[in-house]
């Protein structure tokens, strides 16, 4: 009986000798582990960024998106002016027949040249708005379709750059410091101008 203690005791100790071991020496290895996992996943973080003004610099697609609603831009103002200068001018003509009449004016003359020049007015309101409503509609468009584009191009680029993130950077943007290793501005430009030539030169 006392042989019998003595061994469970023995194998008790024993036991607890192992559990001590395992339980020591596994912390270490995963603290190994662990160790070794966070240096991979620091090395592989990486955010890459490119410049917005040198993008809209240097992009080709861009720079005739800007000369067209440059053009739109001038034949709205051009269009607003027309209006304007043939309002001017019925105003002169009124004015011109209202003293041609002098006394002879009736209300009815004066009421009826007010409500021309008040439709005239109204219209113009209308045309200038329905104009800059179009000319709006026509950049957010045109935003949207280069942000696709910068987005799309920036997936394939990155298959086999590995970067986390790539932002977009500009002059006031909050970022203290700028690794120019990271800078992948150059390589979008090349990339970005050489799609869209390719597809310019389609028929």
């Amino acid at each position: 009986m006392r042989n019998i203690s003595t061994i469970l005791s023995v194998l008790a100790l024993v036991l607890t000798g192992v559990l001590f071991y395992l339980h020591f020496n596994g912390n270490k290895e995963l603290k190994k582990v662990s160790v070794e996992a966070e240096k991979t996943a620091h090395n592989s973080f990486r955010i890459g960024y490119f410049d917005i003004d040198s993008l809209q610099n240097h992009y080709e697609y861009f720079k005739d998106v800007l000369e067209q609603m440059k053009k739109k831009e001038a034949s709205m103002n051009n269009e607003l002016n027309q209006l304007n200068n043939q309002y001017q001018r019925r105003v002169q003509q009124l004015q011109s027949q209202m003293q041609s009449l002098g006394q002879a004016i009736t209300e009815a003359d004066q009421l009826k040249a007010q409500n021309e020049l008040a439709t005239m007015q109204r219209n113009f309101g209308e045309r200038k708005a329905s104009l800059e409503q179009d000319m709006q509609k026509t950049q957010v468009e045109n935003m949207a379709t280069l942000r696709k584009t910068v987005e799309d191009y920036l997936k394939d680029y990155n298959k086999d750059k590995g970067y986390a993130f790539i932002l977009s950077y500009e002059p006031g943007l909050l970022m203290y410091y700028k690794d120019t290793m990271y800078d992948v501005t150059g390589d979008l430009i090349k990339g970005l101008n050489a799609q869209y030539a390719a597809k310019k030169g389609k028929p």
